[in-house]
């Protein structure tokens, strides 16, 4: 279990931010084990014969199918939406000591090998190849579809904060995940590692992932910011593919509230989010999701008490 202590300026400086660099290391483990990433199976078989040509030797070395991942290639953001070209260059600028340090670690975790033993000796250097690999493979896996994953994220983000408005850290915490519990004064955390932290006035760094499926991870060793990443509301709707519909079923789009639905629909929004910001009854809003549905562009996946929509790549194309 893992224990965040809170102060009440904890409370008040804890803040939410994405991180391009993290779903790029967490979506790599995906490409590592598929088994243990069901939900993004369409996104591994596009990327993995992309993946296996490129020179990515040092980056899996430092990215496990589980355990222990080094701090130092997902460092937290310090702001709230950070670009992949502003965290990649701090993750080549990591001094030495920091990249050795966190290498060690990695060893002491059992997963020693020559690709860790050049880290050790060339830190420099191997990071800077790593580097221009992990360029790579963003470019040719992951960007074209950073919109989509970006609004799943930031609509998670959006959740949260009126959670937080809304109810409190209870609240919030209490609907985080499942593994996650707030006692008051600390969040305890279920994974399968003892560690405890004093946030020390930082407050708490939380990120939604759509790579981090199964469970919350978390940093805590300093320098870095203390940090939760959690699975991201939405993730099921990512790659969902229309299926194929005659002329019968567009038809029945023809209006413009459902065009202004599936404009709203960027992003994972409840019945009850989309009559709230549309002005309209949650009654008619579900009978165009159902015709949206039938037609193939928009998906429906239940999240707690609510069903979460979003538009599919064709809805996109045709919004295009």
């Amino acid at each position: 279990m893992v224990v965040f202590h809170f102060t009440t300026e904890d409370l008040a400086l804890t803040r939410f931010a994405i991180s391009p660099m993290w779903e790029l290391m967490t979506g790599l483990r995906a490409l590592r084990d598929p088994d243990r990433a069901a939900l993004h199976l369409p996104w591994v078989r596009q990327a993995l014969p992309i993946a296996r040509e490129l020179d990515l030797e040092g980056a899996l070395a430092m990215t496990p199918p589980y355990g222990y991942m080094p701090d130092f290639v997902t460092p937290p953001p310090s702001g709230p939406l950070a670009s992949f070209e502003e965290e990649l260059d701090r993750v080549c600028r990591t001094p030495s000591a920091q990249v050795v340090a966190d290498v060690e670690c990695l060893i002491d975790d059992g997963r020693g090998g020559p690709a860790l033993d050049a880290f050790l000796e060339r830190p420099r250097e191997e990071v800077e190849r790593m580097c221009e690999a992990l360029r790579e493979l963003w470019e040719l896996v992951l960007e074209p579809h950073w919109a989509r994953l970006r609004a799943v994220l930031e609509e998670d983000v959006r959740y949260r904060a009126r959670q937080l408005t809304e109810g409190g850290p209870a609240r919030l915490f209490g609907d985080l995940h499942p593994r996650v519990a707030w006692r008051g004064d600390r969040i305890e955390i279920s994974q399968p590692y003892e560690a405890e932290a004093d946030l020390g006035g930082k407050g708490l760094l939380l990120m939604p992932s759509v790579f981090q499926v199964t469970r919350p991870a978390s940093i805590i060793s300093p320098p870095w910011q203390p940090t939760m990443i959690y699975p991201s509301r939405g993730i099921g709707l990512l790659w969902e593919s229309a299926p194929a519909q005659g002329p019968e079923a567009l038809v029945k789009l023809v209006g413009g509230t459902r065009a202004r639905l599936l404009a709203a629909l960027g992003s994972p929004r409840s019945t009850t989010d989309l009559a709230r910001a549309l002005e309209l009854s949650p009654g008619g809003v579900s009978q165009h999701l159902s015709v949206l549905r039938d037609s193939g562009l928009v998906r429906g996946e239940r999240e707690g008490r609510s069903v979460l929509y979003l538009r599919t790549e064709l809805a996109d194309s045709l919004l295009g």
